[in-house]
């Protein structure tokens, strides 16, 4: 295992345990606020703000929220900080392992023409400027209803337009999750922890303590909630090509996010209102839909261009040549020492098995080979595309039928 490839298992291996920690925090007390009761003996007690019973491994925990009076803090205060600030620094040393070094390799498409270091430039340029302009928008227009909401989803589209424009689309969705990672860090660093600090430090002193901090704060902490689910899925989303590296990519996520964050907000009502499974399950339905419909991969008689069905001998010189090099037990490229993701190409039974992956990645998304670094043509994906085609399967009609119902749904 070579120093690169150390590095990237690493800081992933920690990134994910820092995310649980941080993101299972911020549900569970979220969980908390929008659960807890009053009983009639506590009604009316200074500074009480609700408290909730549980029982997990063995026993019984009581939980009680509360203001403490001017002068009365704990000796033992636990804070919930370092999750957040590890998950984000592990990040952002993810992203310049994987996308800033090797030359930028995952960062740029061929076809696009840019040099790395622009590219570099424009992705943390947008980082740096949603947070700015996030920022300033809940500063100035914070007690403002619904337009601060559309200038924050605005700001998110134009960031998600900008990099899926310049950058190659696996690496544009990594950077809207770090976008996204930013603005929930921003938060919790530049308005929840400062209002912890003044909360704790009135206490300490005696003095009266500021509400306003604390509203400005939970609002922040509401925004990081929503924000929760759109993240996860970027986390994940390089496994999946179809949709990075779709032509509608952009649409992708932008649906993607707004699914994400529209499940969120059915989960956190859901014990206020009772019918909240429905709409969310239409979202779902609608999202899933859409998706289906944006990566859609065509039937074989659609898009296999003209021709006779190649012998396996003419595939597999294909495959020797244009995937080969870095998909076998022993590749030849000098940057994947080890077959990626595991998939070897190396007999015509492993060929066979993974047809429909070779069809996905080489024909329909052609997000493969890598950058396309070894320069297949058209022609050699169009004599893949002929060995696949009996194997096609199209999904317009099932992702317009989800879509449907869960229009309809909404209304129900």
């Amino acid at each position: 295992m070579g120093l690169h490839e150390l590095l990237d298992l690493l800081l992933r291996w920690f990134h994910l345990v820092a995310g649980i920690m941080w993101i299972g925090n911020s549900l569970l007390f979220n969980w908390l606020d929008r659960n807890l009761v009053t009983p009639a003996s506590k009604a009316g007690r200074p500074g009480f703000q609700g408290e909730i019973w549980m029982v997990h491994s063995g026993g019984f925990y009581e939980v009680e929220k509360k203001l403490l009076p001017p002068g009365q803090l704990p000796a033992d205060l636990h804070w919930f900080k370092w999750q957040n600030f590890f998950t984000w620094i592990s990040g952002m040393f993810l992203l310049v392992v994987v996308y800033y070094l090797n030359g930028g390799a995952f960062l740029v498409d061929a076809g696009k023409g840019l040099h790395p270091h622009l590219v570099m430039t424009i992705g943390v340029g947008v980082i740096v400027g949603s947070w700015v302009v996030y920022h300033g928008i809940w500063r100035a227009l914070g007690r403002v209803r619904f337009l601060p909401h559309a200038l924050s989803a605005l700001l998110l589209g134009v960031s998600i337009l900008v990099l899926t424009h310049f950058l190659s689309g696996r690496a544009a969705y990594i950077h809207v999750g770090v976008v996204i990672g930013t603005l929930m860090t921003g938060n919790v660093w530049h308005v929840i922890l400062p209002a912890q600090r003044e909360l704790i430090a009135a206490t300490k002193e005696g003095r009266e303590q500021n509400p306003e901090l604390g509203d400005r704060a939970k609002q922040r902490s509401i925004h990081n909630n929503y924000l929760t689910f759109p993240l996860l899925f970027i986390m994940i989303s390089n496994h999946f090509p179809s949709t990075w590296g779709s032509e509608w990519n952009w649409l992708v996520l932008m649906v993607v996010t707004a699914a994400g964050a529209g499940v969120r907000h059915f989960m956190n009502i859901r014990f206020t209102y009772r019918s909240w499974f429905a709409p969310a399950l239409a979202i779902v339905a609608v999202a899933v839909g859409t998706l289906l419909l944006l990566t859609h991969q065509e039937s074989a008689s659609a898009r296999v261009p003209e021709g006779p069905v190649p012998s396996f001998a003419e595939v597999d010189a294909v495959i020797e040549g244009r995937c080969r090099p870095c998909h076998s037990e022993h590749p030849t490229d000098t940057t994947f020492v080890v077959a990626p993701v595991g998939v070897v190409l190396d007999t015509p039974a492993q060929i066979k098995a993974l047809a429909h992956r070779i069809h996905d990645r080489a024909v329909v998304n052609k997000t493969m080979p890598f950058a396309n670094k070894v320069g297949m043509t058209d022609e050699e994906r169009g004599i893949l595309a002929r060995w696949y085609a009996a194997g096609a399967i199209a999904s317009r009609g099932l992702g317009a039928i989800l879509i449907v119902a869960g229009i309809i749904s909404l209304f129900v």
